[in-house]
């Protein structure tokens, strides 16, 4: 999986209690336009259109951890898949992570896969489990 890129707010955004990664609900959106690491919030990006088994808003990431060993902190998320369903999904390029507990959908980070993807109907794409942040 590509590495991802941490939007700059975020860091603010721990340090004024905008985050509880441990317990704050997470999804993951898909966008064809490319996010910037100026981006603070989900309203700043594009997604792609809701239908085919994609909602706007995108699917909700299971947190697998969130701990610091030797002063390292690490973010580790489970599996996120999409299928569509019904027809295709997409395209998309991007998938961007957000705090939707969070009161203005606060970014934490982004993926580019380096060309856009049109997931077919019946087939799945999957974010692999995978550590998204590291000592961020």
């Amino acid at each position: 999986m590509p590495t991802p890129s941490i939007v700059n707010s975020f860091k603010e955004a721990v340090a004024e209690g905008v985050h509880d990664l441990g317990s704050d609900v997470l999804k993951i959106a898909l966008t064809n336009a490319a996010p910037s690491v100026s981006d603070t919030q989900l309203s700043d990006i594009t997604q792609i259109g809701a239908g085919n088994g994609y909602t706007t808003g995108g699917a909700t990431a299971t947190v697998s951890s969130s701990a610091q060993s030797g002063g390292i902190y690490s973010l580790v998320l489970a599996a996120v898949t999409f299928t569509a369903a019904g027809g295709d999904i997409g395209p998309f390029r991007y998938g961007v992570l957000y705090n939707d507990t969070a009161a203005a959908d606060e970014l934490i980070a982004f993926i580019d896969y380096g060309s856009a993807y049109t997931l077919a109907n019946g087939l799945n794409f999957t974010f692999t489990a995978s550590t998204w942040l590291q000592n961020a």
